[in-house]
């Protein structure tokens, strides 16, 4: 079988790096990251992230997209465009992220069934994705994210060996440890790669948008691809106490989203109107993107 994916037309291809990870495995062997081994697109998505992704650019792109001037839609309506979006990351499934979106809502309320609100998280945390149907490139809409502003970890994939032609690491003010930021200063402090997690988040923090989402979907959202800190326990020297007791939820909601992903499409039909329901209750109406 050819690991090349035929994109139907009118699909937009979303070779998303982060989701490389062939179904049915044991969870020790999820998100291998080999420079030597891993799918070329996957190996240069991460190099174009790691190599452009600067304070400077990150700020730039913070802008750009805070405006929330590319689009007025609901919850629901953003998630159906992500429809078009075919996930090549994973060389055997032809599933939409909209698919993964639902996949990953029924997996948390199959354990937490009275939990609304984190099954809205489960639905919703990939929603900003739709970035890339207004043009954004794959390295600042998909893959894990990172602090900009300081040195990366080694803990980043790759062992962040592909960050030596970043400008940051050449500059004396973002090249130490802490870079910019003091001890302990707290994520909410710290400027993030920018990709769907970081969009999503400021978008449902946006005064002009309704959000009556916990504080703990919002970490789940915003730092859910943030792998070298809630699965590697790095960068903790910028956390606050309040990030150390979020983690557990950005910890419990990632069981679900990194090992739902099967070929098995739940049956949206019927699922649709359950989480409409929901979406309305915690983000109602239409928000500005």
């Amino acid at each position: 079988m050819s690991n090349a994916h035929v994109v139907p037309p009118g699909l937009v291809s979303l070779e998303d790096p982060s989701e490389y990870r062939p179904e049915y495995k044991d969870k020790d062997d999820y998100r291998t990251f080999d420079i030597h081994t891993s799918p070329e697109r996957v190996i240069n998505t991460y190099r174009a992230m790691h190599t452009t992704q600067t304070l400077d650019y990150v700020k730039k792109k913070n802008e750009y997209w805070c405006k929330f001037n590319h689009g007025e839609m609901s919850i629901m309506e953003a998630l159906n465009m992500l429809n078009n979006f075919m996930d090549e990351s994973d060389p055997d499934v032809d599933v939409p992220n909209s698919v993964h979106a639902f996949q990953t809502a029924e997996g948390i309320r199959q354990k937490h069934p009275n939990n609304e609100w984190f099954q809205v998280t489960g639905l919703v945390h990939d929603v900003g994705k739709v970035m890339a149907l207004w043009g954004e490139p794959q390295f600042s809409t998909v893959g894990d994210t990172f602090p900009v502003g300081c040195r990366p970890d080694k803990s980043i994939v790759f062992d962040a060996e592909l960050f030596k032609d970043n400008p940051d690491l050449q500059n004396e003010k973002t090249n130490t440890k802490l870079g910019i930021y003091e001890e302990n200063c707290g994520l909410t402090n710290v400027y993030m790669s920018w990709g769907h997690d970081e969009y999503l988040y400021r978008v449902l923090k946006a005064p002009e948008n309704t959000c009556h989402l916990p504080e703990e979907a919002l970490y789940c959202i915003r730092f859910h691809s943030f792998y070298p800190w809630h699965t590697s326990g790095a960068y903790k020297y910028l956390c606050d106490n309040k990030d150390l007791e979020m983690m557990k939820w950005v910890n419990e909601f990632n069981k679900f989203d990194l090992y739902s992903k099967t070929p098995d499409i739940p049956p949206l039909e019927e699922l649709v109107s359950y989480y409409t329901k929901l979406v309305e209750k915690y983000i109602p109406g239409k928000l500005k993107w």
